[in-house]
């Protein structure tokens, strides 16, 4: 096949994979009903929507560039703090522009730990990011006098929403703002995964040594993903940070990074979608089992990742579309 050929096959694939699908709606469709459904529970809602937001940045480094991390927590600890000391040491309080703030200090740091980090794989840069989470937990801890220590900053008041929109008890307008700011960066991250630059990131994930042989900029691409995931991480950070008006240390634990790892996997890697679908299990799950059996509630998740792992390798949502297509080949016959 000539090349100019091959090269509009390959943008007619990415114009047809960029189109939507009718499906899609399904998730926005859902977390629109559920505000009417269960108006008594947006706090709830609200830390599940950023959970997803939270996924769906790792789901851009691990599902599409194949970057393994165990200190993601390090961003969304960074953007939390952001808009928490922003708030309460400066009197900077207007959501919109915390977010951005948040957004380009973790992004500012996920740039330079990239730069670094991403010069190594495997094993040691699983280890390097969890060591990068962990020395800026222990940074702020050591820095108390600004960060509060592990007692954290507690009553934070943040503006209204464009000056008119008011948090009620309920947290029904944080629960519309934050999914209003997933959608606008779930469909940034879409724009990136159907892109040539994300079918790069997708060769890269498949056969490093081969896209360094073709002359791709591997690393160079490796860190502007890193980077942007970073930012978006951030902007979960902040979300929390805004929705609950408190913060602490913990928003850099390595169970944060873990936990929201367990989500990706549980809902499937690289699938986009798979962020929403293990977010909102896991949420769900952990907010049941924990009040049927406080001490024990974590058995109930291991054992559905356990299972997962053993028999949905592509996860929760890989799963549901093997399900789709079988019923399919049944109802042609």
């Amino acid at each position: 096949m000539p090349a100019t050929e091959a090269r509009a096959s390959a943008a007619d694939y990415l114009i047809s994979r960029h189109r939507f699908s009718a499906w899609e709606a399904l998730p926005w469709l859902l977390a629109l009903a559920a505000f009417f459904a269960f108006p008594d529970r947006m706090t709830f809602g609200t830390q599940v929507l950023i959970m997803v937001l939270f996924a769906l940045s790792l789901d851009l480094i691990m599902g599409y560039a194949g970057i393994v991390s165990l200190g993601h927590a390090a961003f969304f600890g960074i953007g939390a703090y952001t808009v928490a000391l922003f708030a309460a040491r400066l009197g900077w309080n207007e959501p919109i522009s915390g977010l951005l703030a948040a957004a380009a200090l973790a992004a500012l740091v996920g740039l330079v730990s990239g730069w670094f980090l991403l010069r190594y794989s495997g094993l040691t840069l699983l280890m390097l990011t969890l060591a990068t989470a962990i020395m800026l937990q222990e940074l702020g801890n050591f820095r108390s006098d600004i960060s509060g220590g592990y007692d954290g900053v507690p009553g934070l008041a943040f503006a209204p929403l464009f000056g008119i929109f008011d948090y009620d008890l309920y947290s029904r307008t944080f629960y519309l703002f934050t999914l209003a700011v997933l959608l606008i960066l779930f469909f940034l991250v879409r724009r990136i995964v159907y892109s040539p630059f994300g079918q790069a990131l997708t060769g890269i994930r498949e056969n490093v040594r081969r896209m360094h042989a073709i002359g791709s900029p591997v690393h160079r691409r490796l860190v502007t993903v890193y980077t942007i995931a970073a930012a978006i991480a951030g902007v979960a950070g902040a979300l929390f940070t805004q929705s609950n008006a408190y913060v602490t240390l913990t928003a850099f634990d390595f169970e944060v990074s873990a936990k929201v790892m367990i989500m990706l996997i549980l809902g499937g890697t690289g699938r986009l979608y798979g962020a929403f679908v293990g977010a909102v299990v896991y949420m769900v799950l952990e907010d049941h089992l924990s009040r049927l059996s406080p001490a024990f509630w974590q058995f109930g998740i291991g054992l559905l990742l356990v299972l997962t792992v053993l028999f949905a390798r592509r996860g929760l949502l890989g799963l549901l579309e093997d399900l789709g297509k079988l019923l399919r080949t049944t109802a042609r016959r």
